[in-house]
């Protein structure tokens, strides 16, 4: 049997059934999703997301995740948690870091997205003996420069957010048709007719795609400081990094090259790539069978 209650539920009843909580920690409150047993992973989500989309990302990326316990934070500027809170990636690592302590683990498996990847590594450097694996997927491992059309795209949300009418407008969109823009992220037709008709894939990129269109006032705030902060690195202490790594990244990521996967693995010799030859930045949802046979062998073998 499982031991998430929520493995019974399908994908966005999944989502809706959850929770959240605010933990006081010293450096200020951070909102989180605690649920499940068994090991724990700590999931980081990316640039637009929150608790919603950490559990998202658990859900997908592991196979094994309803025998897990999960801990999703809603990194600083995203939801429930205020952007004050901690504003760098080192401050976030040390962050979550008081979390797990805060909730009696000793260790966890890390598995971080894009925006959530300068976090996640600074958590393995910064807190070896709390790190068991590092599991990065599209993620950010260095200087980031956004691509034009993201930027004006990111400038265009901002603005249109500030009006409750488009937020509204937004929402309803990403809940009764989010095929549309999950087609623009996918530019592969038959890649995009494949993954949204896939029984697994299809409900979690949907649930993703709506995830991101709600909220968005509140998802704002650590858009900008995502975009801020990867465009400033200078760089991140891979090389401290002695946990087990995977790193999963589609070739054809147009958000975040290729090359901050390549960075990973000339670094750390013990990091296994799964390189995706046709993966674009939603490589996790367009090939999760591959996606979740590679995690499922990094978890196994750290044992």
């Amino acid at each position: 049997m499982p031991h998430n209650p929520m493995s019974a539920l399908p994908v966005q009843a999944r989502l809706d059934a959850v929770r959240p909580e605010i933990c006081e920690l010293s450096a200020g409150p951070l909102e989180y999703v605690d649920t499940g047993k068994g090991d724990a992973v700590l999931s980081l989500h990316g640039a637009m997301g929150g608790y919603d989309q950490a559990l998202l990302l658990a859900m997908a990326g592991l196979p094994d995740w309803a025998g897990r316990r999960i801990v999703a934070p809603s990194r600083p500027g995203y939801l429930g948690t205020p952007l004050e809170t901690a504003k760098t990636a080192e401050a976030q690592a040390d962050l979550f870091a008081a979390l797990l302590d805060r909730l009696g683990i000793a260790a966890a498996d890390v598995i971080a997205v894009s925006g959530g990847g300068p976090s996640a590594i600074h958590f393995a450097a910064r807190h070896p003996q709390k790190c068991r694996s590092l599991i990065l997927v599209s993620a950010c491992s260095g200087t980031l420069t956004i691509p034009p059309e993201y930027l004006d795209r990111f400038e265009g949300m901002v603005k249109m957010t500030r009006l409750a009418p488009v937020r509204w407008i937004m929402a309803v969109m990403g809940r009764f048709a989010p095929e549309r823009a999950i087609r623009q992220s996918i530019l592969d037709a038959d890649m995009s007719r494949r993954t949204l008709a896939d029984p697994e894939a299809g409900p979690l990129i949907r649930a993703l795609q709506r995830s991101t269109m709600t909220r968005l006032n509140n998802r704002m705030p650590g858009l900008l400081n995502d975009t801020a902060s990867c465009a400033a690195i200078d760089r991140l202490p891979i090389e401290a990094v002695k946990a087990p790594v995977l790193v999963i990244h589609g070739q054809a990521d147009r958000v975040v090259p290729f090359a901050h996967a390549e960075r990973v693995g000339r670094i750390l010799p013990q990091a296994h790539l799964l390189a995706i030859p046709e993966g674009e930045h939603v490589a996790l949802f367009t090939h999760l069978g591959d996606v979740r046979a590679a995690t499922g062998e990094l978890l196994v073998n750290r044992r």
